[in-house]
């Protein structure tokens, strides 16, 4: 189990602000829109396991986007700023990564995780054993 309350501490303003308020970055702007190495993507304030590389795509929207997750997430509605969208949050710590919707690639499911990056830390495919996520391998395989 993680401190919540001692990684809160660690965090930089950025990821303070989007994982707990549920702000949103500009887009273009965060580290993980334009990446693209294998390996998978954690919750930066629990480091559960949120999605992989391999499900990680370009949709020209200024966030990493997402087809799906590697595990369950937790869905909220979301009616903020006049919008009718789906908040997508993680569910040990909570934390606001950002919202789903429906516009994603058709033969990949349909869904597009629009994610901040500053909710998320990548762990290398390399990596993944030493860091305590070895059995995240067999997505590679």
């Amino acid at each position: 189990m993680f401190d919540k309350e001692e990684r809160l501490k660690q965090l930089n303003k950025e990821q303070y602000e989007v994982t707990q308020h549920a702000a949103t970055e500009y887009p273009f702007s965060g580290k993980y829109d334009d990446f693209y190495e294998k390996g998978i993507y954690v919750d930066v304030v629990s480091g559960e396991p949120l999605f992989s590389s391999l499900d990680k795509y370009d949709a020209g929207c200024g966030w990493p986007s997402f087809t799906k997750p590697i595990e369950k997430l937790v869905y909220r509605r979301d009616q903020s700023h006049n919008m009718e969208r789906t908040e997508v949050k993680s569910p040990q710590a909570d934390s606001h990564l950002g919202h789903v919707f429906s516009d994603g690639p058709a033969d990949r499911g349909g869904l597009r995780y629009c994610i901040n990056s500053a909710s998320l830390d990548f762990i290398p495919y390399d990596e993944l054993e030493e860091k305590g996520y070895g059995r995240y391998k067999e997505l590679f395989d």
